[in-house]
């Protein structure tokens, strides 16, 4: 977790946003520190691109305002950003000529960056024959041509293999350790876990929640877990009633699809899975498998896009 800073490098306040008749953005407030990895989350249609492309300056807000420190860039959700017949390194020195920058600079400038992405040894490939990822992390070199106060990442590694993720998180990750402030949307809610400081959960226009990754995770309802119980007689399966009655209040159990002797488990918050456990073994039964139904960001999530807004 990277250290709190006392100024904010982006401050968005009562930010609305209207297409017509329709309101997209509804009083979004919202802030990121320097230093910060600010996920912003939400269901398609909630406002997320909108937001960051008012974010970006490229579309205006109705109301509200946005302050930032420095400069703002953004690496696009989509690949179509970048001339594919010409190379990485003079796509770079075209977008920072597109700066300002003189020619002999706009080259080390762009050289160094792909350095710094890990494109050095492909800088004069054609971007046509780019991979994937590596287009990817070409946006993010083109991204810090001006040196960033905030970084603006739009779904970077919702289509990407495992790996090449991986690799995107590390890269920005390495960012904001430098003190770059960063607002990450995604669609792949569990990358947030061990990655994102702050979430910004959008619903309809409006925030539903804010605050840590920790926090949102409270969000969730209780959990639910598919369980595999025996109970000594295989010509007599386990039967939903009568494993409730072991359980007493512990928790609730109900006969799942899956199979005679699978059923959904679902706990409350002061009484702990362990303790469904132990109450099924006292009454003479044997749990053989345990696992968690969904996981607990996926949980918030769902709980937070079905909340009614206030």
């Amino acid at each position: 977790m990277r250290k709190e800073a006392q100024t904010d490098a982006m401050a968005v306040r009562g930010l609305v946003r209207r297409f017509g008749e329709t309101t997209v953005l509804d009083g979004v407030d919202l802030r990121v520190a320097p230093g910060e990895i600010h996920a912003l989350l939400g269901p398609n249609g909630a406002g997320k691109t909108t937001l960051v492309r008012i974010l970006a300056g490229l579309a205006d807000p109705t109301e509200g305002d946005v302050e930032t420190v420095g400069t703002v860039s953004l690496v696009p959700s989509g690949d179509r950003t970048m001339y594919l017949r010409i190379s990485g390194l003079e796509n770079l020195i075209f977008f920072a000529r597109l700066h300002g920058m003189r020619l002999r600079d706009a080259r080390a400038r762009s050289l160094e960056m792909l350095d710094q992405v890990g494109l050095a040894d492909a800088a004069r490939v054609p971007v046509r024959n780019y991979s994937h990822g590596m287009q990817k992390r070409l946006s993010v070199a083109r991204a810090l041509l001006v040196e960033p106060a905030v970084l603006l990442v739009d779904e970077a590694t919702h289509d990407l293999d495992p790996e090449g993720a991986i690799r995107i998180r590390k890269l920005v990750g390495d960012l904001a350790g430098g003190g770059m402030a960063v607002l990450w949307t995604t669609q792949r809610i569990e990358e947030i876990r061990e990655f994102a400081d702050t979430v910004t959960f959008l619903a309809s226009g409006r925030v539903r929640f804010n605050g840590t990754v920790a926090e949102l995770i409270h969000q969730a309802p209780d959990p639910r877990y598919v369980v595999r119980v025996r109970n000594g007689h295989p010509d007599r399966p386990p039967q939903a009633v009568a494993l409730q009655r072991a359980l007493g209040g512990v928790a609730q159990i109900s006969q799942s699809l899956a199979g005679r002797d699978q059923f959904v488990l679902a706990t409350s918050e002061d009484q702990p899975l362990g303790a469904a456990v132990v109450a099924l073994s006292e009454a003479g039964y044997h749990v053989l498998a345990c696992q968690r139904e969904g996981a607990e960001i996926e949980d918030a999530f769902m709980a937070l896009v079905t909340e009614e807004p206030r």
